[in-house]
């Protein structure tokens, strides 16, 4: 009897378990529903949520921590895969060729901020670093479902904001393995290998794109739509789990794994993982807001405003800067918006750092500043798209 009941009692908390596991994602598709009609990044609404079924939230969750870790790692794969299927090596290589100057500028107001500030923190360089790059990168991810939401997508500003994006990615290459060294305490020739190794990857991943779709096209039959699928999410799975083994990131690691793939191939995949990104990219998200308490934002608040008005400033002249030869006035100010939000690569980069002795206020720092720049980022383009649309509506009457 007693082994029965131990049965029974055994399946009914893993029944509760898939019970609030199925809660939490209706949860998340009614937040989307309510983003879409609002108008506002269904980001924050994520994030919103995983606060409030988080530890310290109004409805924790009792879900183990490698169940955490691993949702969290996938969905960070899955992300990076698809932003590395968008692009390919000659546009990669034109877009940096076409906005080195703009980047340069992008990485002065945005990343030289956050790492004089974490100097000021005290946190050492290890902490400039740090929230230098969380500060630095805006969201490709949120920018780019925000273009789609408001129909600029295939419009002269997110072709120009897509390129500042791009050179930010290609950034990253280099500097989350040498983050992962720096954080890992390892010393300079370890961390000189790192990054060394990051960008023979990097190159390695570059030639292919440029070189290898027909050969690739040959190897992966776009036919076969269930053994594509198999085929590069198990390569993406493979590469993140073997680039943590040597110090690389596997989220990069990911992201070139898509970035190697181009053509016919990129576009089969795309249109086929496609739902599963939005997927993942909600459970990424929400899985970071269940990481933190949010008794733990309102000591950092003050800061995480300081660090968005710098953010938003930053971003705002970035937009003009690539923006300001266009014939359309608030073209700047769309751009600006696109690329105020920080999102994925903010939080993967405070995961990194989680270890560290300021990685739970950080962790809290970049939650909250990832929602403020979010939220920003929306109010802002719909303000812009009313003054557009207002416009449009009075050359035509």
């Amino acid at each position: 009897m007693g082994m029965v009941f131990t049965a029974t009692n055994s399946t009914w908390v893993e029944s509760m378990a898939l019970a609030e596991i199925g809660l939490v994602l209706l949860g998340l598709g009614v937040a989307a529903y309510i983003a879409v009609r609002v108008k506002i990044s269904v980001v924050p609404f994520y994030l919103v949520i995983g606060l409030m079924l988080g530890k310290g939230g109004l409805y924790p969750l009792d879900l183990s921590e490698t169940f955490l870790d691993t949702g969290a790692q996938l969905g960070a794969i899955l992300l990076l895969l698809m932003l590395g299927l968008e692009h390919s090596g000659p546009n990669l290589a034109s877009a940096f060729m076409e906005r080195k100057s703009i980047g340069a500028i992008d990485f002065a107001l945005n990343a030289v901020p956050g790492a004089l500030i974490g100097l000021l923190l005290g946190w050492g360089i290890l902490g400039a670093v740090v929230l230098g790059g969380i500060t630095y990168v805006s969201s490709s991810g949120i920018a780019s479902q925000m273009m789609k939401e408001t129909g600029w997508q295939r419009s002269e500003v997110s072709r120009r904001v897509t390129t500042v994006l791009v050179v930010e990615d290609l950034t990253l290459a280099p500097y989350l393995p040498l983050l992962t060294t720096l954080v890992a305490g390892a010393g300079a020739i370890a961390g000189f290998l790192s990054v060394s190794f990051a960008l023979l990857v990097t190159a390695i991943a570059l030639i292919i794109s440029f070189k290898g779709e027909n050969a690739l096209g040959k190897i992966l039959n776009t036919q076969a739509q269930g053994g594509l699928l198999l085929t590069v999410f198990g390569a993406a799975l493979l590469a993140a789990g073997s680039a943590e083994l040597v110090g690389f990131s596997s989220a990069v690691a990911a992201f070139l794994v898509g970035l190697a793939l181009t053509g016919e191939v990129a576009l089969a995949v795309r249109l086929r993982l496609s739902p599963l990104r939005d997927l993942f990219a909600a459970i990424f998200f929400l899985f970071f807001g269940l990481s933190v308490s949010p008794v733990e934002m309102l000591p950092v608040l003050p800061l995480a405003l300081l660090l968005a008005v710098l953010g938003i400033a930053g971003k705002m002249y970035v937009g003009w800067n690539i923006a300001k030869d266009m014939s359309d006035g608030s073209a700047w100010k769309r751009a600006g918006a696109f690329l105020i939000p920080r999102g994925e690569f903010s939080i993967v980069i405070a995961g990194l750092a989680a270890s560290t002795s300021f990685g739970s206020q950080l962790q809290a720092l970049t939650i909250t500043y990832v929602l403020l720049t979010s939220i920003a980022a929306s109010i802002v383009l719909r303000a812009v798209r009313s003054s557009f649309e207002r416009a449009r509506a009075k050359s035509k009457a």
